[in-house]
């Protein structure tokens, strides 16, 4: 039977999902929800006509707001949140509450765990939330599920992932993919990970490694903050190292490490001219200004190995991603794994296929099943053994 989806954030990653939704997600209806309506038309008149029917609708819609929220959610079937990650957890309430799923893009581990305390309501009310279901965390925490499955004894996982221009632009090396707050996010605060089997937190831009990928060339790594998610607590005990790094052309990191070292990424304010000013809010601003070009092409690397043993035999799993900017759709690699893998997971929700409670992907939906649905959409997953 056709569904009701409701996609929150008419921005790059939402009017992905909500594209995807309507071709692969057996839609009846998907509503595109954003506080600026023109924005929300445009990209509604945009899904429609990639899926070659008229199925979209443009609603006005403030996310700060949840008792709007919920109203709007009563009668859907699930519901996708792209607006940023302060605001999913009293959404998750929200849609909880009106009986309809709910999953999100994330990127802070403290949000989703805060939205993984529905547990019980959402059992009671017959719904999944399922937090954390972009690239990474999401794509990558399914590929972490699969790769330990595939090991009597899993005691490593290593996460590497990047979304990049295929051309390093200026200085940082670096276009603007996604909102600059998630930029940021990342970039700050600690990294969970594993550690002879406990949980521990790391400084975020440290730990340097370089990682070659074939038809992209050599890759600086480092911690940064969100891409483990819940993976330390769902593994602690059974893996003995786990840890997540971003992948940046050469010279990035170094760049944003004085940037942060000159204070630009903090929130006090400090007074310029008479008036008080954030230097975050304010990078923010000049990262929108200076690294966004609609024309640049994209990739996206995302590795996750998986070393341990099979029959008392070491073995490592290796798990990759590598995709690219589609011309034919023009939506880009970062629109595609994060909102086409996202809204795979809200489709199987409103099937049915993801059991009610708030649980993390790595736990909620059997990974080959969810993986398959991935690849369904065009993204191509290889596994070496």
């Amino acid at each position: 039977m056709p569904f009701t989806y409701l996609v929150l954030g008419a921005g790059m990653q939402g009017t992905a999902a909500a594209c995807d939704l309507a071709r692969h997600g057996d839609a009846g209806r998907v509503v595109l929800a954003d506080a600026d309506l023109d924005r929300a038309r445009a990209a509604a008149a945009r899904v429609d006509a990639l899926a070659g029917r008229a199925v979209t609708e443009a609603l006005p819609l403030d996310a700060a707001r949840p008792d709007a929220a919920a109203a709007a959610f009563r009668g859907v079937d699930a519901v996708l949140s792209a607006v940023p990650y302060p605001l999913n957890p009293p959404l998750a309430r929200a849609a909880t509450l009106a009986r309809a799923c709910f999953c999100d893009l994330g990127g802070n581990t403290a949000a989703v765990l805060r939205e993984l305390e529905l547990d019980a309501a959402a059992r009671a009310a017959g719904v999944s939330v399922v937090p954390d279901c972009g690239l990474a965390p999401g794509l990558a925490a399914a590929l972490v599920a699969s790769g330990v499955g595939r090991l009597s004894r899993c005691d490593e996982v290593r996460i590497r992932c990047g979304g990049l221009p295929e051309t390093p632009r200026g200085s940082l090396g670096y276009t603007l993919f996604f909102a600059p707050e998630g930029l940021t996010n990342e970039y700050t605060g600690r990294a969970t990970a594993l550690r002879d089997g406990r949980r521990v937190e790391l400084p975020t831009l440290e730990e340097p490694e370089w990682l070659d990928v074939p038809g992209v060339g050599r890759l600086e790594a480092r911690t940064t903050s969100g891409g483990t998610s819940t993976l330390p607590w769902t593994y602690e005990g059974r893996v003995r190292e786990l840890d997540y790094k971003t992948l940046r052309h050469p010279g990035h990191f170094d760049r944003i490490v004085a940037m942060r070292d000159l204070g630009l990424f903090d929130q006090e304010p400090v007074e310029v001219g008479g008036r008080a000013v954030v230097p975050r809010e304010l990078l923010h601003v000049l990262l929108r200004m200076r690294l966004t070009d609609p024309a640049a092409r994209d990739l996206v690397v995302l590795r996750v190995t998986c070393r341990g043993v099979v029959d008392g035999a070491a073995r490592t799993v290796t798990l990759e991603v590598l995709d690219r900017a589609d011309p034919a759709t023009g939506f880009r690699a970062m629109e595609r794994t994060t909102g086409f893998s996202a809204a795979a997971v809200c489709a199987l929700q409103a099937q049915g296929a993801v059991p009610p409670g708030a649980a993390p992907i790595e736990r909620a939906i059997p990974p080959e099943r969810y993986l398959d649905e991935v690849r369904r959409r065009g993204i191509a997953i290889s596994v070496a053994l």
